[in-house]
């Protein structure tokens, strides 16, 4: 093979010896765990809003960001379920350089993937700890999941991955709920085949082991706009789309109907700002749609302390390194009319 094998590296149950979860805050992570089921089920009208930075690249400036989202999330806990976005596995889109804090806990050095196994824990466990909140991470390498898997409340599989067989296959096992992506094609059968999947039990092969998985009832969809042709990014957020994913559950007849509206990525053209513009749009089609309200569990924003993005190595506290997210003070706003529309 045209590569080396530098170093082998611990299993997620000796990293978990090394560094375990308290039975407090385990306790801590089952209530949100089963607050959040409550949510996709329909048994709690509150509303899901899965908030934060692009890429969690640096641990003091996440932890902050996420400390003054717990002051705001105190505020609005009867309207809104918040969950931080810890993202670190996130790459850029080529997949060139920079590989999320797993590959570089220090994103100015080589990568180090025991220090970065090492960081992601650590820096879950700051947060459940520090702030009481469990968080939403993706899922980009199904192998590497059980590192975090008692520390999560949200596993993401993105657009990339949604076709990926063991993506879907892992998302069947998982005990929290799980988001699927639509490709970045838009084609929504892909995303709907992917949720099906996710849903039932399946028999596999998972490092190294034949496993069987019970299926996951929360699996649900993830809408982010795609991208043409052409190259040009298109929405699906829209109200026309939100009434077609409606009829779309209802053909495949899926547990727990759930959709978050992801205002990012190709929903917005990567144009940050145009994240406020397109959370009030869906609220208000929310309002307009009682299926549509039924269906619409929950928003998705990249939000970091300082607007916009850099790059690696400019140093700028609080800002992001891979895609441009809206800033603390814009953010801390729009969480508050989000929960009047609730």
């Amino acid at each position: 093979m045209n590569m080396n094998f530098e170093r082998k590296l611990a299993i997620p149950m000796e990293v978990k010896e090394m560094y375990p979860v308290s039975a407090k805050l385990t306790a801590i992570v089952e209530k949100r765990a089963s607050e959040l089921n409550d949510v996709l089920s329909g048994k709690s009208d509150r509303f899901i809003l899965i908030i934060g930075p692009c890429s969690a690249d640096n641990e003091d400036s996440v932890i902050d960001y996420i400390s003054r989202l717990r002051r705001v999330a105190d505020k609005v806990s009867d309207k809104l379920f918040i969950i931080p976005r810890i993202y670190t596995n996130k790459p850029r889109t080529t997949g060139d350089g920079y590989k999320g804090m797993l590959h570089q806990p220090d994103p100015n050095n080589k990568p180090d993937l025991f220090k970065g196994i090492v960081a992601i824990r650590e820096l879950h466990m700051r947060a459940l700890s520090e702030t009481g909140f469990s968080c939403a991470d993706e899922m980009l390498y199904p192998e590497n999941h059980k590192y975090l898997d008692d520390l999560l409340c949200y596993v993401a599989v993105g657009a990339r991955s949604v076709e990926d067989q063991q993506h879907r296959l892992t998302a069947s096992g998982l005990e929290v709920p799980v988001g699927m992506k639509n490709p970045t094609s838009g084609d929504l059968e892909v995303m709907m085949n992917a949720i099906f999947a996710a849903q039932h039990g399946h028999t596999f092969i998972y490092r190294g082991w034949q496993a069987h998985s019970f299926g996951n009832p929360f699996a649900h969809a993830i809408l982010r706009g795609y991208v043409n042709k052409h190259g040009q990014s298109q929405p699906n957020y829209h109200y026309e789309d939100l009434v077609r994913l409606c009829d779309l559950y209802a053909q495949k007849q899926l547990e727990n109907p759930a959709a978050i509206v992801d205002c990012n990525h190709a929903n917005s053209g990567k144009r940050y700002l145009e994240q406020i513009r397109i959370a009030k749009e869906v609220m208000g089609n929310r309002k307009y749609n009682p299926d549509v309200r039924r269906l619409v569990k929950g928003l998705m924003i990249e939000s970091y302390i300082e607007d916009g993005c850099q790059k690696v190595g400019e140093g700028i506290y609080g800002k992001s390194i891979t895609d441009p997210c809206l800033g603390w003070e814009k953010s801390e706003r729009l969480i508050y009319e989000i929960a009047e529309y609730v």
